[in-house]
């Protein structure tokens, strides 16, 4: 059987932080090849164990404004007291080459998204089961104090208040079950007749077969 020419999607995965949204992710990727992470770039330092160039792009302020001025980023948000971005080339050569790009993007960076490429965008709003298993998962992770965590959990709730503009939203009760639903998502999405761009040439060869 012929492989039909598929056009990749950018596939949006938003939440609170603490709602899973990370989990998710990293399981997406390393059980779907197809798939690949955009990675940002940011403005803030670098937390333990991140690697520049893998995990975001650490640049500075200068810099930020520079690709921002230029039309170089997809989306830009500001986030707490930094900056983050998507470059814009690398994610477009994915999509033309018929692989899906995985997005890790606030309400704000998904909105402009579908501004600029509505028919390539697929969101999906991650939430906790409650808001006392949001801060359990938070303060579990040990990656902020006791301040950063108040003021996530203050900002969670404005978060989450955008559900409504997402494609699709799945409860993380549990987390295989919320995997399960997310992967059913991206395997519906990439059969939608418009991203198989291939599919007019190849139901004209079926039917010149009759």
């Amino acid at each position: 059987m012929s492989v039909i020419e598929r056009r990749g999607l950018m596939f949006v995965l938003s939440s609170p932080s603490g709602a899973g949204k990370t989990t998710l992710t990293r399981r997406l990727l390393e059980q779907d090849p197809g798939v690949q992470m955009s990675v940002s770039v940011t403005t803030r330092p670098p937390r333990r164990g991140e690697t520049d160039g893998v995990d975001y792009h650490f640049i500075d302020a200068a810099r930020f404004d520079a690709m921002a001025a230029k039309g170089d980023l997809l989306e830009a948000a500001q986030v707490f007291d930094h900056r983050y971005g998507t470059p814009r080339a690398p994610v477009e050569l994915a999509l033309a080459q018929g692989r899906d790009v995985l997005f890790d993007i606030d309400w704000q960076g998904t909105q402009q998204l579908r501004e600029k490429a509505l028919n390539d965008v697929v969101s999906v709003f991650i939430l906790p089961p409650s808001v006392t298993e949001l801060e359990r998962r938070l303060h579990t992770r040990a990656q902020d104090s006791d301040e950063v965590i108040r003021l996530r959990m203050m900002k969670a709730s404005d978060e989450m208040s955008h559900w409504a503009e997402y494609d699709y939203v799945v409860v993380n009760t549990d987390l295989d079950d919320a995997f399960a639903k997310v992967t059913a998502i991206l395997s519906a999405e990439r059969v939608k007749r418009h991203r198989q761009i291939g599919m007019s040439d190849f139901v004209r060869g079926l039917q010149s077969g009759i």
